[in-house]
């Protein structure tokens, strides 16, 4: 592995996400089946961000994603698997990300309004978070998900959206930061997940943004890198997860630009692709495609801009 800290291996980082699928000979591969739709989707936005969105075959992305669609409208990890709300936002992502959401209409009986009330049915009527799936554990991605996919099938409408912001005001720590559930501690990736939901909804008033930018802003590690919560290591992912919702306030620049990026160049293997989550470590597609995620929400040049909800 060769580690480069000056310059994004764009390339290589190309090549190495082109590879993932040609791996079926290989354990990992099988071993990771949970999570091939939601890495579909990873790899994807990486290749868009990276400028180069025709890397992978647009039909047959488009043909997997439809091949994980179950019965219910939901969306399983792969063909066979149980629907769930983290895989049917992958599925809706990568539609709207290729556009091709008219496929919805096309290829399925009830088009996006099937999917549409399944996310809509995961909603507790009660307290307004939803479930992952028909068994029931709850968490804010959960509501979050749901509020993405059902923003991006333009179906708000068929949830109780004032009880999920109340259910995420519920979420809300003293420290300004937000958890999985309410009275869980603060965690950058649930706060990224709250803050988002609350903006999708037009309620970001209700984020007290300068104790929230403090707190975020000390994930900042002497390093560089950024960490999930007080007296963690840093992990490349939170190059999403936490400069996400300082850009959502309007706090970016609230940590050192220059130093987070050299972190998330030290990530990267230059030789054969993909990023890890510290330097030297394997590299994967989610950690991947968090750091280039968060290259972008730096501005780093050559990427494409993206929307950090």
């Amino acid at each position: 592995m060769s580690i480069s800290g000056s310059h994004l291996a764009v390339q290589r980082h190309v090549e190495y996400i082109q590879s993932l699928d040609t791996q079926q000979d290989d354990l990992e591969y099988w071993l990771t089946e949970h999570l091939r739709l939601n890495g579909l989707y990873w790899g994807l936005t990486a290749l868009h961000i990276l400028g180069h969105p025709e890397a992978l075959s647009r039909e047959e992305t488009i043909d997997f994603v439809f091949s994980c669609q179950r019965e219910n409208g939901g969306f399983g990890a792969a063909p066979g698997h149980d629907a769930h709300v983290l895989y049917t936002v992958s599925a809706v992502q990568i539609l709207v990300e290729i556009d091709a959401l008219e496929e919805l209409d096309r290829r399925t009986n009830e088009g996006r309004g099937k999917v549409a009330r399944y996310l809509a049915n995961l909603q507790d009527k009660q307290t307004g978070t939803f479930a992952g799936d028909e068994w029931g554990e709850v968490d804010t991605r959960f509501l979050y998900a749901a509020i993405n996919a059902l923003s991006l099938l333009d179906c708000l409408s068929m949830i109780d959206q004032q009880k999920a912001v109340e259910y995420l005001q519920a979420c809300t720590n003293f420290d300004g930061g937000y958890g999985a559930s309410p009275g869980a501690e603060s965690h950058s990736a649930q706060i990224f997940t709250c803050v988002a939901a609350l903006a999708i909804l037009g309620k970001l008033d209700l984020v007290d943004t300068e104790r929230l930018g403090c707190w975020l802003s000390e994930r900042q590690l002497p390093n560089g890198g950024l960490n999930g919560r007080p007296e963690k290591l840093e992990d490349v992912c939170y190059s999403w997860w936490v400069l996400s919702p300082l850009a959502v306030i309007g706090k970016l620049d609230w940590i050192d630009r220059e130093k987070q990026l050299a972190y998330i160049l030290s990530c990267q293997d230059t030789e054969k692709g993909g990023l890890a989550d510290r330097p030297n470590d394997m590299v994967d597609v989610f950690h991947t495609h968090f750091a280039i995620a968060g290259l972008s929400l730096l501005s780093y040049p050559g990427l494409e801009p993206i929307d950090p909800v």
